[in-house]
């Protein structure tokens, strides 16, 4: 028969002998954007009754202490008294690889002291070779038989070939010298990686028990950690022949807690911890008049309160996540979606291995296939290409976060993005790229000025302009077509459109016309734009192309 422990408040007792020491197996993972929860287990067997405790060790330093909670069940018939943390220091113990390190260092500083020696008795040889050379090439003193030219190019000769031999020996010596130096600093970040292992601490989770029948029980402990995140990021495929996007959502996680994450149950939430549970409060807003030097050297006497911290150190457990069984195979892995009232959390289906590495790995969440209405925008006069963009509907049970997404049409890589949170229900637009399906070009067909008025003289400027397209796809396409009209900012200066009528096209406040078009497969269409500039020869005019 099992029973379950009942958690008490808790209660300051005497320890009594060594606590037991079972190993214990990381289980469960809950990984917040800035923190995360970890579930750890042991089984314990208890042969005795009275008070005993059960030790957890080495568990993050990072760890959240006011977050630690117990739970066990099992044969033996036990209350909970207590669950408490204490630091532990490693200590420095006798490592041999450091010994070895130490030794090798000791051999380099040995070689790095004999090259040294080199180095000063190749400086003296080289001073004495150059003290000959500047001996023999001085003026003879008064009495002193003249050196023969035979005499001096062989002392010459002799100091060119020893200075050569020097500078080529000094070369060889500083090669050696920066070998040894790459080879110490080497060394030494081992050595210091090693021996800082020394001032490392880790936490010890302590679970005391008042043991009323003995048998095994299954302990179970739960705390937070700092060191830990995820983000979303996402790869979205649209084929532009098809109205559905699929969305490959996945997780970045990164953690740098002190421990592996090795085949754990993970689990991702979107909660947000470090807000706390309540909204902020005001504090008054005081107006008053502002304090005299004289009174501020008064005040600061007495010193002013300091402004604390309300972010909630402690964090709540998240339920235990479950690894799930699947029914049948399925072709992608889905986490289990569950949304509470101010977040979600998905199950990831398989185990997941993160290292303590502060790198990113990527765990997927599920690939999801959504309905999208696909239209194409082009502004020719900027770009001449027709850019696709999906209106979709998060018709799924997956909140889509912010996050980076990585675009893929007809599965060429077309661009990236950043995605704004999307609830489920919630429609958005998708950016998928430019399609070369779909060609648009703007040609100037003319630019014609002119000379206006007989009394008042003035000048025109006309633009024809033919925008033309064309559908190379095998379906239907709609393309939202832009250009603009100059705007005009003085009252002598007259825009007038020629070609399309306003009762045709309408130019908005900012002179941008949209046609609106439906393209059928293979159709083209050419749109002419014009319109004329007029204003009088004396007014200066900037803005015309």
């Amino acid at each position: 028969m099992k029973r379950t422990l009942l958690l008490l408040p808790l209660i300051v007792a005497t320890v009594f002998g060594q606590p037991l020491t079972p190993d214990s197996t990381l289980r469960e993972v809950t990984v917040y954007l800035d923190r995360a929860v970890l579930t750890r287990t042991a089984t314990v067997d208890l042969r005795q009754t009275g008070i005993v405790e059960i030790a957890f060790e080495k568990l993050p330093a990072q760890l959240v202490e006011g977050s630690l909670q117990a739970s066990g069940q099992g044969e033996a018939a036990a209350t909970l008294l207590d669950v408490s943390t204490r630091a532990t220091y490693l200590e420095a113990a006798a490592n041999p690889r450091v010994n070895a390190l130490e030794q090798q260092l000791r051999d380099l500083a040995h070689q790095e002291r004999t090259l040294a020696d080199r180095a000063t008795l190749l400086n003296q040889q080289r001073d004495y070779v150059l003290r000959i050379q500047t001996a023999t090439t001085q003026p003879p003193k008064e009495g002193t038989p003249i050196t023969s030219l035979e005499v001096w190019t062989r002392m010459l000769a002799f100091s060119e070939e020893q200075l050569a031999k020097f500078a080529a020996e000094q070369r060889t010596l500083d090669a050696e010298r920066e070998e040894l130096k790459a080879r110490r600093d080497a060394l030494e970040r081992e050595l210091s990686d090693l021996r800082s292992a020394s001032g490392r601490s880790y936490q010890t989770a302590v679970v005391r028990l008042d043991v009323a029948s003995p048998g095994t029980l299954e302990l179970t402990v739960r705390y937070a950690v700092f060191g830990a995140s995820w983000t979303p990021t996402y790869d979205v495929r649209a084929r532009s022949t098809e109205r559905t996007v699929e969305i490959g959502y996945a997780g970045l996680v990164r953690q740098s807690t002190g421990e592996d994450w090795s085949q754990v149950a993970l689990t991702l939430s979107t909660a947000r911890p470090s807000l706390g549970g309540a909204a902020p409060e005001l504090s008054p807003w005081i107006v008053q008049q502002r304090p005299t030097e004289a009174d501020a050297v008064i005040l600061s006497g007495f010193g002013a309160e300091s402004t604390r911290d309300r972010t909630p150190r402690a964090l709540a457990a998240a339920p235990a996540a479950r690894q799930e069984k699947l029914s049948r195979p399925v072709a992608v892995a889905t986490a289990r979606v569950e949304s509470q009232a101010t977040s979600a959390t998905f199950r990831i289906a398989a185990p997941a291995t993160i290292p303590a590495d502060n790198a990113q790995h990527k765990v997927p969440v599920s690939k999801i296939s959504l309905q999208a209405d696909s239209t194409y925008q082009s502004t020719p006069k900027l770009l001449p290409a027709a850019f696709l963009t999906a209106r979709v509907t998060n018709s799924s049970e997956f909140p889509l976060l912010a996050g980076r997404a990585q675009v893929f049409l007809d599965d060429m890589f077309v661009a990236s993005t950043d995605f704004r949170s999307v609830m489920p229900g919630e429609k958005f637009d998708l950016a998928l790229g430019a399609d070369d399906g779909v060609s648009v070009k703007r040609k100037l067909n003319n630019r014609f000025v002119e000379d206006t008025g007989l009394v008042s003289r003035g000048r025109r400027v006309t633009y024809d302009i033919t925008l033309t397209v064309q559908n190379n796809k095998s379906v239907p396409v709609k393309l939202t077509l832009q250009d603009q009209l100059p705007v005009s900012r003085h009252e002598k200066i007259v825009v007038k459109t020629l070609a399309p009528s306003e009762r045709e096209l309408k130019p908005d406040a900012d002179g941008v016309l949209k046609w609106q078009l439906d393209l059928k497969p293979g159709e083209k269409r050419e749109l002419p734009l014009k319109f004329s500039v007029e204003h009088p020869n004396d007014l200066p005019v900037s803005g015309l192309e």
